[in-house]
Parts: C-alpha cells; structure tokens; sequence
C-alpha cells in the first residue's frame, strides 16, 4: 500500500517546501482571481499599446539627478560606511561557515541558513531592485580577493586574458548549479558551508587565473544576477562613489545584453523560478507518477507510483534535466517571437540584435514573479534573523538581548498573499510593455512600425504572465 500512500501524501495540499529551507506560505491563488488577472492582463496590454499608438514620443532621462554631493552621502563616506560595510559582508560570509561547521545541526535555529538563504539570497536581491548594485562594492569574494591580493603581488591581475568566448557562460553554469543545490540539494547547516567554502575556492582559483575584474564582470553569478536586478533601481552607484537617481527601470534602457550567454542568463532568472512554481503542483507531479501518457506504466509494467522508490533517482534526473533546458526552451520561444516582430517592423537589423536589444526588457516579469513565489519566507523565516543574530550557533546565548524577538513566524492573511501575487505579476508585465516599446522606438523607423513589431512581444508577456498566474492556481503538494 505504499504507492497509495505516496499517491494521497503528494495529492495534498499544504504549505510548499521551500526547496533548501523553510517553507513558503503559498496557498493555490482561487481561479477567479487567476482569471481576473488573465482578463487584467489582456486589458492593461491592449490600454498600454493603445496609449503608446496616439500619446507623443516618450523618452527617458539617461542622467537621472546627481546626488554625490548630498549631505547625508557625504556624511556616510565621513564615516567610512562603504569600507565598514565590505567588512561586514566578509564577516556575515565568514560567520555562515562558523557557524555550519560548529553550530547547531537544527536548521532553524543556524544563524547561515536564514541568513544565506532567506536574508541575502532574497531580502537582498529584493533590495538591490531599490537601493541598485551595493553588491559591486561589499562583495564578500571580492574584498577576500583583495586580502589575497595585498600579500600575493600580481595576483588581481591574473595568469591568461579571460577568453572572449567564454562570456557569461561561466556565470551561467554556476547560477544553474545554485538552482539545483536550492531545489534538489537538501542543504543543511553543514553542507552550505562546505558549499561556500568550495565557492570561495573556485572564485579565489578564477581570480588568481583571469582577473579581478574579469571575472567579477563576467563569472561569479551573484555579481551577474545582482547587476541586472540593479538597473531597475531609481538608484545608480558609479565608481568613486558616485550616485544618481533616475527613473525607476530606465537602468534597463541605458544597456543591453551583450551575448548570447547573458540572455540565456536572463531567461533562466524566468524559466528556474516558474520550473520551481510548476513542480511544486499536483499537474507537474501527476505528469510522471500518475503517467498521464501511459508510457511508463507500459515500459515498465506496472504503475510508476508502485516502484516510488526505485524510480525516485530516474525522477531526480528528469526534474534536472527540465530545469537545465528550461531556459533553452524559453530562448527558442523567445526568438521566434522576435523573428515576428522583426518581420512586422521592417526591420534591418538581425534577429541576433533585436533579441539583445529586448531581452532586459523580461527582467520586470522576472524580478515580480520571483517576488511573488517567495516573499512569504522574508516573514515566515526571514524575521528570526533577529533572534538568531544574538545566538548564530544555536547554543542558548543571547548576545544582543534579542533572542527572544520574533520567534514565531508572520503568518499573512492568504487574501492579502493572493492579491499581492496577482497585483505584482500585473505590475511587472505593464513595466515590461512599457519598457520594450521605449526600446521599439529606437529601433524602428516610425511609430506605426514599432507599434507594429510590438505585438508579437505583447503576446510574448501576456504568455508568460498568464503562466506564472496559472502555476500560482494550482493545487500544491508535498515535495516528494
């Protein structure tokens, strides 16, 4: 009777596992509020394509207002902040490896794991879209880097140029490696510092081989990932110091991908969170241990739900592979969409230079959609940060006095978690219309072309918006 167990405990719906750790507070959004956005969808795009056909030209200041000069900045660089918060950063990396190896086995009371997984991996990727790239300059790898750098003359510079065909594909390979340790590695206090010690090796390693600055531009994957959600922040960190502000998202106007492997980059930022959505649902589940092609239980004779056990290694192998095609399948759709919108504009230009061109324009729906599968844990576990900042190790200490604060996890009302998923996944598609018809401006010849060429992107966004509502709808189930 194993197999009917296994069938009832993956058919219930609960509280979705949040891959590596914690759990997210995600309840299946009711269908008419799925097909409210659908409709929603539809609607604001149609709004925003015919607003863009009669309003006049639109255009975006790429200067912003300079505020390096302000009061209250100057004051922080009197007080040496930027260098105080490198050092920080350094020491929170270094006390996530302490406190793995030599701390409490329980995963909920290690200070690393709701550190590394809840409070940098999320609450600051989600600060970065509003505050821009602090990364680039607190890098905990970069500053041990440059330690390394100040006892090994030469070292920053690197042994080999960093090869031009290599790209971002370095930095690809590591953020789908980080995907599936997050998904499928069952990560504990003890493996995730075993995991940034081996990650501080490998950047310490490419460093002394290409570069500082080659390799934190184009190979280590949080410096990638960051820097993109940075362009849509109304604050732009210049070198020296520098900071302006400027309309939000416009960062996405005053750049563009550069390679192939950094739109593919971008495209898994969409397809890993919609695979992570897609396969915590009953659908996704059923596909494989329901057989709902009846090829397996022809092959092997018997039902798949009866050899659970037999097959979970072969059902690991496919979830892989799903998510490490995943953003291939997007790119294929994506290219087809832009070979419609070349061919409706009358463009010049190559397929290869539109797809560069408009690929910065999907971060809004990638950034909103990652917001909505996982912003509950930022208030399920992302709040006990608090008291485990007073006992990191789990030991019983109460360093700061706080150890006894938020304990519980926040537990919001699921209309309120409906509505805001819904809310933001519409938000982030009308940013992304907006974004790509500024970019179809500059880029065709007359208006009536760019509107034109919009039209297959528009169904592009409206696809995966509805997506992302859709999986939202789905009952969930217990990661098998």
């Amino acid at each position: 009777m194993r197999w009917v167990a296994a069938l009832a405990l993956g058919a219930a719906p609960t509280l979705a596992a949040a891959h590596s750790f914690g759990r997210i507070y995600n309840l299946p959004v009711p269908f008419w509020l799925y097909a409210y956005g659908a409709a929603a969808a539809l609607v604001l795009s149609f709004l925003v394509v015919a607003w863009f056909g009669s309003a006049p030209a639109v255009s975006v200041d790429p200067t912003g207002r300079d505020l390096s000069q302000a009061a209250w900045l100057r004051l922080l660089r009197r007080w040496h902040l930027p260098r105080l918060l490198r050092w920080l950063a350094l020491l929170c990396l270094l006390l996530c490896v302490l406190t793995g190896y030599f701390g409490t086995r329980d995963p909920y009371r290690n200070f690393n794991m709701t550190f590394f997984w809840v409070v940098f991996v999320l609450g600051f990727s989600y600060a970065t879209a509003l505050l821009g790239d602090l990364y680039a300059y607190i890098n905990p790898w970069r500053t041990l880097a440059a330690l390394v750098g100040r006892i090994w003359h030469g070292y920053l510079q690197g042994r080999v140029a960093y090869p031009s065909w290599l790209s971002y594909w370095p930095a690809l390979v590591l953020y789908m490696g980080f995907i599936w340790i997050e998904l499928f590695g069952f990560t504990r206090p003890v493996s995730l510092a075993q995991w940034l010690v081996i990650y501080t090796g490998l950047n310490l390693c490419a460093v002394g081989l290409f570069g500082a600055r080659a390799w934190f531009r184009y190979g280590e994957f949080f410096a990638v990932f960051l820097r993109l959600l940075g362009l849509m922040a109304p604050l732009q960190w210049r070198a020296g110091g520098g900071l302006r502000l400027r309309m939000p998202f416009s960062g996405l106007l005053q750049t563009r991908a550069e390679s192939w492997s950094l739109v593919v980059f971008v495209l898994f930022m969409l397809s890993s969170t919609a695979f992570d959505g897609l396969r915590a649902t009953v659908p996704w589940y059923r596909l494989f241990w329901g057989d709902a092609t009846g090829l397996l239980t022809a092959w092997l004779g018997e039902p798949p739900i009866r050899l659970w056990v037999e097959l979970r290694p072969w059902y690991l192998a496919y979830e892989t592979l799903s998510l490490l095609l995943s953003p291939f399948l997007y790119l294929a759709v994506y290219l087809l969409f832009i070979a419609l919108a070349k061919w409706l504009g009358r463009s010049h230009a190559s397929v290869r230079e539109l797809a560069f061109a408009f690929a910065f324009s999907l971060l809004p729906i990638a950034l909103v959609y990652h917001i909505t599968h996982y912003y509950t844990l930022l208030l399920t576990q992302g709040v006990k940060i608090i008291s485990l900042l007073s006992d990191p190790f789990g030991y019983g200490w109460n360093l700061f006095g706080t150890a006894g604060l938020f304990r519980a996890p926040i537990l919001p009302d699921p209309g309120t978690v409906w509505h805001t998923q819904v809310g933001l996944i519409l938000f982030g598609h009308v940013v992304s219309v907006w974004i790509a018809h500024l970019e179809a401006l500059r880029l065709f010849a007359g208006r009536i072309r760019a509107l034109l060429s919009q039209l297959p992107m528009l169904l592009l966004m409206v696809a995966f918006t509805t997506a992302g509502l859709w999986i939202l709808a789905q009952p969930i189930q217990f990661a098998p």
